[in-house]
């Protein structure tokens, strides 16, 4: 899931820059001050970097670890920081590229990306499929690995590839790329009128929310997408219209006293409401009981506040900013936030294994321990090395673009 979310020249997080300009050090932003063109908020990169570890664990349902993710504590998970966050990237790399480089270098570069979307979405599709029919040649692999009908045969591959079938697991960057595919449209609305750009992504995301039946298609849930992009393309477009904002401003978020308190009550009553309390043995202290549980599928308005509230604290918190920017912490899960199509694909692909694993052999300590062990392992170890060889790339001269 998020957002999930994931640019190997780091495009998501800064403007494209003229190669002249000397890459940003994490010392370079002053504790206070937003991200600028030269300078970079590393707050995002650690945000995303968060996201993407909790989506790694969430996506393996027997692994003990993801009873201690955000999806227990509140309405929202990991998909949508990453979805979120993505937006408020996109202006960064694209937003300000269109005034920078001009309409038609900027589309190049969306459609790059695009692309490698793409292919990052292609790998995982075929590693997946090869591998779960090879797995089950030794040892039965349970029906919901796999949907029935990419089970047998080569028919699937044109749907799969037209995104006109999207699998269960494999269902966040095709979403992406729609998102990223309509930036410039919506570019072309906030430059029209930044307030009616928001109102009318608004509006389609609650007509989506009375009439969930309007929905991209797909081949293998009569549903339509899981995360249905009429929806979630709203909080995409919050997430550049904060970007928008936080440069025409020249500084962070005010933090505002009444709408931090409003903010903090509101999530710990999301937290009180979705925590597993059954699940720990715990007496249930949820405030409406048996409510239904927000849904994800068109992004209910509960869930929409709930990853708006932590976004708003996160990014007008000067601690938050020094944290991202100066601590050993912050600046590791900074790192796995620069990479995130790489560190998505793989950790992806670590899930599908996990969940073999733990389906052959049982999921006992032992395996448990050995498992998010070393799957945390190789993504923070392949973060680093992307980190290095892009460094590497960097000099003796510039910034890659």
């Amino acid at each position: 899931m998020s957002g999930f979310m994931m640019a190997q020249h780091d495009t998501h997080i800064t403007a494209h820059r003229p190669v002249a300009t000397p890459p940003a050090q994490p010392s370079a932003a002053p504790i206070g001050k937003p991200p600028t063109s030269g300078g970079r908020d590393h707050r995002i990169d650690a945000m995303r970097g968060v996201a993407l570890l909790m989506m790694f664990v969430d996506h393996i349902p027997q692994s003990l670890l993801n009873r201690f993710t955000m999806r227990n504590v509140g309405f929202a998970d990991a998909a949508e920081v990453f979805v979120l966050l993505a937006g408020y990237a996109s202006w960064l790399a694209y937003g300000r590229g269109f005034r920078k480089y001009g309409i038609a270098e900027c589309l190049k570069r969306i459609f790059k990306r695009c692309v490698q979307l793409y292919i990052g979405q292609a790998i995982m599709v075929f590693v997946s499929v090869l591998s779960i029919r090879l797995w089950r040649h030794y040892t039965p692999v349970p029906v919901d690995f796999l949907e029935p009908e990419l089970a047998h045969g080569l028919s699937w591959v044109w749907r799969v590839m037209m995104f006109d079938a999207l699998p269960s697991n494999l269902n966040i960057l095709p979403l992406y790329i729609v998102l990223l595919g309509g930036f410039p449209l919506f570019y072309l609305l906030m430059r029209t009128h930044r307030s009616l750009a928001l109102v009318l992504s608004g509006a389609l995301w609650m007509l989506v929310n009375l009439d969930p039946g309007l929905n991209f298609p797909n081949w293998l849930d009569p549903d339509g997408w899981y995360f249905n992009p009429l929806a979630w393309q709203f909080l995409f477009a919050l997430g550049v219209a904060a970007s928008a904002e936080t440069e025409r401003r020249g500084a962070d978020f005010p933090r505002i006293d009444l709408l931090v308190a409003g903010c903090v009550l509101y999530l710990m009553f999301s937290a009180l409401q979705a925590f597993p309390w059954a699940q720990w043995h715990l007496p249930d202290m949820r405030p409406f009981g048996q409510m239904m549980t927000p849904e994800k599928s068109w992004l209910s308005p509960l869930r929409l506040l709930d990853v708006m509230a932590i976004f708003y604290l996160v990014q007008s918190s000067t601690k938050a900013r020094a944290w991202a920017a100066h601590s050993a912490s912050g600046q590791i899960l900074a790192r796995v936030g620069r990479h995130s199509l790489e560190i998505f694909v793989v950790g992806t692909l670590l899930d599908l294994y996990a969940r073999l694993v733990f389906n052959t052999f049982g999921d006992g300590l032992f395996l448990q321990v050995l498992i998010n062990v070393t799957g945390l392992a190789i993504l923070f170890a392949l973060a680093a090395w992307l980190d290095k060889r892009r460094s590497r790339n960097r000099q003796p001269i510039t910034a890659k673009t």
